[in-house]
């Protein structure tokens, strides 16, 4: 009985070996679950990223989204999903944030997944409505202190990107707002176009149309160096504006279910890796300010610990902020 247990196993072992071997599984495609809402951010760049992993792949890749929970309850999904490669999750600093913002969390951020890889960094940019007299940062700095007390800082929702910029802004300047939490970027964004609220933090992917098109008034980027794009690179950064320390980008990760096989993390890899270097991808991201992970994140082990630390960075912020999610 002991002999034909040992072969039975071995059988087993071989027979995963082989479907692993065999990724991706003929005529069927690999989803990239985005956590958010179609349209987004994080859903621009899953669409880019899923057309530039097609060939390198030998696979249709397609993207689904699970909104929800600040992106938990899409991270979750990939969580639970059949660990066979064809489902990975693509997920931006809300992977970090996370933590520290719901009290009880579905997943476990280091432990449930396999780390494949970084994608890219998008900029922050500190944006006012057109109508705000302040047209340089010096002078809303200025403004911000004549008006304590009646600032208005909008934000895409708890653990939104812009919600964290916010949340960093206000600690950098010492400064309360009163914040004003809408359910996605969009509606905010319509807001504060529309003058019903004073200012708000986004990614480039999100305000890079609006600078351009002059229909909101921009005044920095959170990035170390200023920016090359033709709409923001006449920005200062934080640093220039006089917010010593000020830096944060919004970051985009690829993840899969925790015990997927080696090789299938192998290829996953290989295709990323190929996709951060395909022009058209490259050009796509590049006209809206974000930057293609190019250092050795683009490893999953790296990336793992890019993350962890990251978690230790945003931790303090967010408990300090008092606020968080059930």
């Amino acid at each position: 009985m002991k002999q034909l247990f040992t072969l039975s196993v071995l059988a087993v072992a071989a027979l995963t070996g082989a479907n692993a071997a065999d990724f991706p599984i003929k005529d069927k495609p690999i989803t990239i679950v985005v956590p958010f809402t179609a349209g987004g951010p994080t859903d621009r760049v899953a669409r880019d990223l899923a057309e530039a992993m097609r060939k390198p792949l030998g696979a249709n890749v397609v993207v689904e989204n699970v909104a929800g929970a600040g992106g938990t309850i899409g991270a979750n999904k990939v969580a639970k999903a059949p660990q066979d490669g064809h489902t990975v999750l693509l997920h931006h600093i809300g992977m970090a944030t996370s933590p520290a913002l719901y009290r009880k969390m579905p997943y476990n951020t280091t432990e449930d997944f396999e780390y494949l890889g970084m994608v890219n960094e998008v900029p922050m940019t500190l944006i006012g409505r057109p109508t705000l007299p302040a047209t340089t940062y010096k002078e809303l700095a200025v403004w911000i202190e004549q008006n304590k007390g009646k600032v208005n800082l909008g934000n895409a929702g708890l653990g939104a990107a812009s919600h964290l910029c916010g949340l960093l802004f206000q600690s950098a300047i010492k400064t309360d707002m009163t914040t004003v939490p809408y359910k996605g970027t969009a509606p905010a964004m319509n807001d504060l176009m529309g003058g019903q609220i004073d200012l708000l933090c986004d990614q480039s992917t999100n305000t890079t149309s609006q600078i351009e098109g002059k229909t909101v008034k921009a005044f920095a980027v959170t990035t170390a160096k200023r920016l090359t794009t033709p709409a923001l690179k006449h920005l200062p950064t934080m640093q220039e504006a006089g917010i010593k320390g000020f830096e944060v980008t919004i970051w985009h990760g690829l993840y899969a279910p925790k015990g997927t096989p080696a090789d299938a993390v192998t290829k996953i890899n290989a295709a990323l890796k190929a996709a951060l270097k395909d022009p058209e991808f490259i050009k796509k991201q590049e006209a809206l300010g974000a930057v293609i992970v190019a250092d050795k994140r683009v490893d999953g082990a790296e990336h793992k610990k890019f993350v962890a630390s990251e978690i230790a960075k945003w931790g303090p912020i967010i408990q300090a902020a008092g606020v968080y999610a059930d």
